[in-house]
């Protein structure tokens, strides 16, 4: 298959492809990875995922600089700026909630990237940079996509046949262009704006106030000033454009210091957007990440969306490449991740407009920080079997209360005392099934039908299961099925794999 795009998204969808065993051709126009931060907080989801892939401590490591940087701060210039109380979840009786068994993670998009893509070919991708898609046409009756490829540094051009495409390619999406796949949301969000990356030792200024943001209130320039690794690289934002202004002393001025030494790098005006394309699938291809929905960057969604979409995406592709799954499986791709896109594009949209109207009050629709961090979005269709009763019990937005839930990521709780496994890596890159400590079910099933295969029983005393409960699990640790008895989780799986369920209402 041919993914094209090589950011965050393209090249986590590389490594999904992979893990579930299929070949992968990753093309990306630029001779590098992103020079730029862009992207820095990776809620604890994308942990997860990276997790699975075995490299959550590959990049922890690689964000060490910005460990503990996790705090907020405000004040009047940087020299005058105070942290802010560290927000924790809690939960009954005020108890702390772990949410995860891997914390988020603060680190730059420019340091991330680098990380993906090693780890990509260490896994057996073919990664290609500098070579661009000039076109694509789609054989549905072949069922391939032919490409066109060109090798930007010797000129050569090539065609390449694939069985899928995945469009990774950013908010101007080429694919999506040709495909003619519109874009619905707000569209543009508050006013035009400006990202100011610079370098700066300013070690001292922030010595024991290590924060992630800093809301810097300046009359002559107000905006948040973000940390990129701690001491050296900084990115400042503040409204308007870049035409007529002195960047270096605006910066000393909002700082409140003479940062001798201070360089600017780069200077890119932006205006935050909320779009959302109209179909995520047409036929062959496929819309992961940015080109499929951008959205404001305050509620650090936009990057941490498209892993999911990539998570999602891979393990379906997966299963009908390689004959275990009906094709008509890929169709649950739009059907879950474009609403799922849409919430997030709408949270991050309407926590803009609060930040640019402090006076406005708060609002009690808003989804509660965690569940945008630990992807507590729910699908309500797609690849999933729930019962009569689970529309009765919809996932909570505006608290976090998982419950296992269909439709939604597995909770986290420790297998261990040793606090080593969680219930999210029983399932990925295959499915798993769940059992309550007094469930009769052998350790193993075997899915009838078509598509058979073996499916892994786990037995827990998870609060989440009831005691003879089953609650099956798919490669993406979402929750497909809640029930009892060995016959008809099987029977679930089964016609979920050849999408023959009856559908649900």
């Amino acid at each position: 298959m041919l993914i094209v795009g090589g950011g965050l998204v393209g090249l986590t969808a590389a490594l999904v492809c992979r893990h579930h065993g299929l070949a992968v051709t990753l093309v990306e126009r630029r001779a590098t990875t992103s020079p730029q931060p862009k992207a820095r907080r990776f809620h604890v989801r994308s942990m997860e995922v990276f997790r699975e892939l075995g490299l959550a401590r590959a990049v922890h490591e690689a964000a060490r600089d910005l460990a503990g940087h996790d705090r907020m701060a405000a004040g009047r210039t940087l020299a005058e700026a105070e942290l802010l109380p560290l927000w924790r979840p809690s939960g009954p009786a005020g108890s702390e909630v772990e949410v995860s068994p891997e914390p988020p993670c603060l680190i730059a998009q420019d340091t991330l990237e680098p990380v993906l893509r090693e780890a990509a070919v260490a896994a057996g991708a073919t990664v290609r940079f500098g070579a661009e898609l000039i076109s694509f046409a789609q054989r549905p009756e072949d069922g391939e996509v032919v490409a066109a490829l060109l090798d930007r540094t010797t000129g050569r051009r090539e065609r390449l046949r694939c069985r899928r495409l995945v469009a990774a390619d950013g908010a101007r999406s080429p694919v999506r262009a040709a495909l003619g796949i519109g874009r619905s949301g707000r569209g543009p969000v508050g006013e035009p704006s400006v990202s100011v990356y610079f370098r700066a030792d300013l070690g001292d200024v922030v010595r024991d106030r290590a924060f992630n943001l800093c809301r810097l209130d300046h009359p002559d320039a107000p905006g948040p000033l973000a940390s990129v690794d701690g001491r050296h690289r900084w990115v400042f934002m503040t409204a308007g454009d870049t035409a007529g202004r002195d960047w270096p002393r605006l910066l000393r001025t909002v700082l409140g210091v003479p940062a001798p030494g201070l360089e600017v790098l780069s200077v890119l005006p932006w205006r935050a957007e909320m779009r959302v394309a109209d179909r995520y699938t047409h036929q062959l291809v496929h819309l992961a990440g940015d080109a499929a929905h951008v959205m404001p960057p305050f509620a650090a969604s936009g990057a941490n969306t498209g892993i999911a979409d990539a998570h999602n995406l891979g393990w379906k592709l997966a299963a009908v490449l390689r004959g275990r799954a009906a094709p008509a499986l890929l169709d649950s791709y739009d059907t879950e991740r474009r609403p799922a896109g849409w919430f997030a594009a709408d949270q991050s949209s309407r926590r803009s407009q609060a930040l640019s109207d402090p006076a406005a009050p708060p609002d009690p629709t808003l989804a509660h920080p965690y569940v945008l961090a630990a992807g507590g979005f729910q699908y309500t269709e797609g690849a999933l079997a729930p019962g009569p009763a689970d529309a009765a019990d919809p996932e909570p937005v505006t608290e976090f209360a998982p419950a296992g839930r269909v439709g939604t990521r597995v909770p986290h709780r420790w297998l261990d005392e040793r606090r080593t496994r969680s219930t999210l890596d029983l399932a990925g890159p295959h499915w798993a099934l769940l059992a309550g400590p007094s469930a009769r079910v052998p350790d193993r099933l075997t899915i009838p039908g078509p598509y058979a295969a073996a499916l892994a029983v786990h037995r827990s005393t998870a609060d989440f299961l009831a005691p003879d409960g089953l609650t099956l699990l798919r490669p993406d640790h979402v929750v497909a099925w809640r029930g009892a008895g060995p016959d008809a989780a099987t029977a679930t799986l089964a016609g979920l794999l050849a999408c023959d369920l009856p559908p649900t209402g």
